[in-house]
């Protein structure tokens, strides 16, 4: 399986001249993701923690409700890339038959495997409203990220997303090349290890376009925090959910554009009996 992180030779101008090197990238495979026997999307990503990016994949795009309905994952290396076969249940196999697809994605494609705009906007279920966080604990947590962005301090080219608990000052971390990728392989770490989505809140290092609303809501995600700004109809979307949506959080502040009350000042996480 390749790595994650390639070392090449390279040709830099500067100064006025030229200098030999080498120079730390990012790899990038074709991932396949195939369900009892037929490819239903290639996405091009990170070949790493691939599992997590199975069940997240699967989960956030709507062809399972639960990791429960995969019976089987297996990870393939072939010639022309990485291939995920996994095995759903026999009533989520005849589901997604009625919607199958070979979809060739680039990186990070956002909606996949999509026919038709009520697909696009599917609905979503309300989130629980039983969590709050403290500014302190959203900037403990932007400030812990780029220590653990490890393929990202070696490439300088690769996005984050993770997930912090304030309760253990626990942060887990998922790169890729792709931010819906990245934000995948996360969901699909907390679905796997059924980490509760209300013992924390996820950071994102990427801007927040609908699809990232639509995947961290999925799986239950009530607080999604993101270093740069939203698009409108993300703003509308988490609004509609119920999400608190954070995002311009940098190292001097962040900014709240929905639901508000679940960040308190001064208060650390508290999950509200009821």
């Amino acid at each position: 399986m390749p790595g994650p992180v390639r070392t090449v030779e390279r040709l830099a101008w500067r100064a006025g001249r030229f200098t030999s090197g080498e120079r730390a990238i990012s790899e990038e495979t074709a991932v396949a993701f195939t369900y009892n026997g037929t490819t239903y999307a290639v996405m091009m990503a990170t070949p790493q923690d691939l599992e997590d990016f199975a069940v997240g994949f699967t989960v956030t795009e709507g062809l399972v409700a639960s990791p429960d309905e995969i019976e089987r994952i297996e990870v393939l290396e072939l010639e022309a890339g990485i291939e995920l076969q996994m095995r759903l249940n026999e009533s989520r196999a005849g589901a997604l038959a009625a919607r199958r697809r070979f979809l060739a994605g680039p990186t990070g494609c956002g909606l996949c495997g999509i026919e038709s705009l009520t697909e696009a906007m599917r609905p979503l279920q309300p989130l629980a409203d039983h969590v709050a966080v403290s500014p302190r604990d959203i900037m403990r947590a932007m400030a812990a990220l780029p220590d653990l962005q490890t393929i990202n301090q070696q490439t300088h080219a690769v996005h984050g997303a993770a997930f912090y608990r304030p309760a253990d000052d626990g942060l887990i971390m998922r790169e890729d090349v792709g931010r819906h990728n990245a934000l995948d392989k996360l969901c699909g770490a907390l679905l796997r290890d059924d980490i509760s989505r209300q013992s924390g809140f996820a950071l994102v290092t990427s801007r927040l376009s609908i699809e990232m609303i639509q995947k961290a809501a999925t799986v239950g995600i009530p607080i999604l925090v993101a270093v740069s700004a939203p698009t409108a109809l993300a703003v509308r979307a988490a609004d509609s959910v119920g999400m608190t949506l954070v995002a311009v959080a940098r190292s001097d502040g962040f900014e709240v554009f929905t639901h508000p009350q679940r960040i308190k000042e001064e208060r650390s996480l508290h999950v509200v009996a009821g």
